[in-house]
């Protein structure tokens, strides 16, 4: 093959990943331009966009099924932070570790928002399907259901205040049990975010 033909085959080449960039990066940044939008009222729009963007693609791009994706997360960041802290309990309960009385009353309260994030989850995959009364149904489980979890996350740390000792092992249970609270809030404002959505093009009003 001559010279002049690899040259050509070359600029083809060329020419064709650049089309493709074309097309490829104006719609990953629509896509992220849109978690980012939705991320402003969250509490914690970087850490919003950090844990959403990579799970959102061309099909998921509506309020609804960002919340959606919002509280899987918090679901999976709360089992996360549930399988180290079983881990850590039983060592402690082991060694008689004075802490060990408060890791497990942090256990039981993430097993509680494990337990209430997984009803939220549920519920939200059912509130597409009923009529718009049964939506302010399913919405104020959602929401309850959300809140309480959040509550179990704060609880949980709130019951390390008194112990000044424990080193990298408290430091650890509670920066992962702030990422499930800081998580979990962030999806309780998305699913706030697209229920005001909701009930701005329909004629009932949400409930006081």
């Amino acid at each position: 093959m001559g010279k002049s033909n690899i040259y050509l085959l070359l600029l083809i080449y060329l020419i064709a990943i650049a089309e493709a960039s074309k097309l490829t990066v104006p719609r990953h940044s629509r896509i992220r331009a849109f978690v980012e939008t939705q991320c402003q009222t969250t509490r914690y729009p970087k850490l919003c966009v950090h844990c959403l963007s990579s799970y959102v693609n061309s099909t998921t791009q509506s309020p609804q099924q960002l919340a959606h994706v919002a509280l899987r997360v918090s679901l999976a960041r709360a089992n996360y932070a549930r399988a180290y802290l079983i881990k850590v309990a039983k060592e402690m309960r082991q060694s008689k570790a004075k802490e060990y009385q408060a890791m497990k009353d942090c256990l039981d309260q993430i097993n509680d928002g494990v337990h209430q994030l997984t009803r939220s989850v549920k519920e939200l995959q059912r509130i597409e399907i009923e009529d718009e009364y049964g939506f302010v149904w399913h919405q104020s489980n959602v929401q309850s259901w959300t809140s309480a979890a959040l509550t179990d996350a704060l609880t949980c740390m709130d019951g390390f205040s008194g112990y000044s000792r424990g080193g990298k092992t408290r430091a650890i249970v509670k920066a992962k049990v702030l990422n499930v609270a800081q998580v979990t809030s962030n999806a309780l404002a998305l699913f706030g975010r697209y229920v005001t959505k909701h009930h701005s093009s329909h004629s009932i009003k949400p409930q006081p």
